[in-house]
């Protein structure tokens, strides 16, 4: 995988670019210039393209209309600090393939990543109620929705709840006293009866059906 990065803090573009190399990913360049950026994923053509929200120049969401309008068509994924709605939408109205969030693990943002490059949308767990909101208005399946929620066993449904608080699955699995591999299975099973692809998916249903804030037998 190629990465190319376009943020205007040097220390973290350094980081980040060290620690993806050490996982193996090629950082073909990390700049801060936005111009200059653009420019170069013309050039280089990366796998994909990481974003900082907040720049001097452009904010992240010109510089991916800008792309999007050269013909870019690699994901471009947000990697922010910025947890702002306004942010989530327009990011992803803008033609994001994903929105991270810096202060994410290491080992969630390579995982993010290699999913994004398989295909997937990919937002950060935390933004969960966020998306909730913002299909709140489109005419969702809610029926068929609480149908597949009542599938869920107790165990499951408990799952759920925490990833939609945001939890990763060595938390959850420290939480409720279980193994990282149990509480895959479970997550698996919970994709497959709420027949999505993603625990982003499965935690926006859960917060758009109010399954955490209710007692479930």
């Amino acid at each position: 995988m190629k990465i190319l990065m376009i943020d205007d803090h040097a220390l973290f573009r350094m980081g980040l670019g060290e620690l993806l190399e050490r996982r193996g990913i090629e950082v073909i360049a990390a700049v801060g210039d936005c111009a200059e950026g653009i420019q170069m994923v013309s050039e280089r053509a990366p796998d994909v393209v990481l974003l900082d929200m907040r720049m001097p120049q452009m904010s992240g969401i010109e510089v991916l209309r800008a792309l999007r309008e050269a013909g870019a068509s690699m994901p471009i994924v947000m990697l922010t600090t910025s947890r702002d709605e306004r942010d989530v939408i327009q990011s992803l109205q803008g033609g994001a393939n994903g929105y991270l969030l810096k202060d994410m693990e290491p080992d969630e943002l390579i995982t993010a990543l290699n999913d994004i490059v398989r295909g997937q949308t990919v937002v950060a767990p935390e933004l969960a109620a966020v998306l909730a909101r913002a299909v709140q208005g489109d005419n969702q399946p809610a029926n068929a929705q609480q149908k597949s929620l009542g599938d869920l066993t107790k165990r499951e449904r408990e799952i759920l709840c925490l990833l939609a608080e945001g939890q990763s699955n060595k938390v959850i699995a420290r939480n409720l006293g279980i193994s990282d591999g149990t509480v895959k299975l479970h997550v698996k099973a919970i994709l497959r009866k709420l027949e999505v692809h993603s625990r982003v998916e499965a935690a926006v249903i859960a917060v758009e059906q109010d399954l955490c804030g209710r007692n479930s037998d």
